[in-house]
């Protein structure tokens, strides 16, 4: 009994000691204390939306390190017990150790995920777009279920959300939106939900409650900082202004404070409406844009090279992700995966994780933790 007791310690603490090394929590350790004292510096607070960042980061970081560091502590705890208990022939407290063993190995488990992280940008910030697709007031409806979707996802892993753009439908929904999610990676989540999006159901706004199909697509950025930079020549862009169109507030649909960026050479459209003022439209407008421009590049270099998992595909029409059918069953299953469920209500309400692990998992080649271990 000591000796499988041993056995999978041994395996676990090799596990733990991988994931280590391809999380660089070594170098993680150091940032947070880079943060730490940026933080403690007078002029910490001079840019309020930046320090609430940095401050956010710095709690996400401290929350993981701590975790995986908690997990290493313990480990190491019942290493010592299992060897003295052996050194002793002692098997008085075997039970109580099965049963530590067994919540350190799920514990482990469930951290796991955060390994699947393994993109450039996974750990940054996220800016999702939906976009209603033919169907008129159903799809604006389905845009707007979607987005609801995405903020209650957020709101469960504890991330905030930034409503930067919306024009909404003439009877219900949404005909595009555009949000910020802020979270430590929040785009490792979210960006395989890129791609098309149906729904099968009774139409609410068909007097004869004919079944409808209706379609949404979602765009997935990650939000980057000052310290990326691509070349935008400034004749590249039109820049229109309009009165914004929101629900409420002083500026609304008294001074032209939204703003419109078109980048002339892709045509690459851009608004924003939301922010306090004109400038701040135009900035965080930039900022969209940029990451437009590179998720742009970075794809025609994927194209280029091909992906190993196959055809090479971009969120665009005819890219169908996902199904959500509430008549005459209830399912929402995912194309890719094939990961499905009958919990509908569920995954609307943003219960997404078994669908985005599911994603992440399936992007992940064997080898791939042995491989990103011996680059160290």
């Amino acid at each position: 009994m000591l000796e499988d007791l041993k056995q999978r310690l041994t395996e676990l603490r090799a596990r733990l000691d991988e994931a280590w090394k391809v999380l660089d929590l070594a170098a993680r350790k150091e940032e947070i204390a880079a943060l730490e004292a940026e933080v403690g510096a007078p002029d910490f607070w001079s840019d309020a939306d930046r320090a609430k960042r940095e401050m956010q980061k710095l709690s996400d970081l401290n929350k993981e390190y701590a975790a995986w560091s908690g997990l290493r502590v313990d480990v190491e705890e019942l290493e010592e017990l299992v060897d003295m208990a052996a050194s002793e022939k002692d098997g008085s407290f075997e039970s109580d150790a099965q049963s530590r063993l067994a919540e350190l190995e799920k514990r482990f488990k469930d951290m796991e995920f955060t390994m699947l992280f393994s993109g450039e940008h996974d750990a940054s910030n996220a800016v999702v777009a939906i976009h209603a697709g033919a169907g008129g007031t159903d799809a604006q409806d389905w845009a707007e279920m979607l987005m609801r979707m995405y903020f209650r996802y957020a709101e469960k892993k504890g991330w905030s959300v930034r409503l930067v753009d919306e024009s909404r439908g003439g009877e219900a929904g949404v005909k595009s939106a555009m949000f910020f999610v802020d979270g430590r990676y929040a785009y490792g989540h979210l960006k395989g939900e890129a791609g098309v999006h149906r729904l099968v159901r009774l139409s609410p706004f068909n007097a004869d409650s004919l079944r409808q199909t209706s379609f949404a697509l979602v765009e997935i950025l990650p939000e980057f900082d000052d310290s990326v930079t691509i070349e935008i020549k400034p004749d590249d862009l039109r820049i229109d202004t309009f009165m914004s169109g929101g629900k409420g507030g002083q500026s609304v649909n008294t001074t032209y404070s939204a703003v419109r960026i078109v980048h002339l050479p892709t045509k690459i459209t851009v608004s924003c409406q939301n922010e306090r003022s004109q400038q701040q439209n135009k900035e965080t407008a930039m900022k969209i844009l940029k990451a437009k421009l590179l998720q742009l590049k970075e794809q025609e270099m994927l194209k280029e090279k091909q992906d190993l998992r196959g055809e090479y595909h971009t969120a665009a029409w005819g890219n169908q992700i996902r199904s959500y059918v509430l008549q005459p069953y209830r399912m929402v299953k995912d194309l890719r995966t094939n990961h499905e469920t009958s919990d509908t209500d569920g995954v609307l309400d943003g219960d997404l994780d078994a669908f985005v692990e599911a994603e992440l998992r399936q992007q992940v080649k064997p080898g791939d933790f042995r491989e990103r271990v011996n680059r160290e």
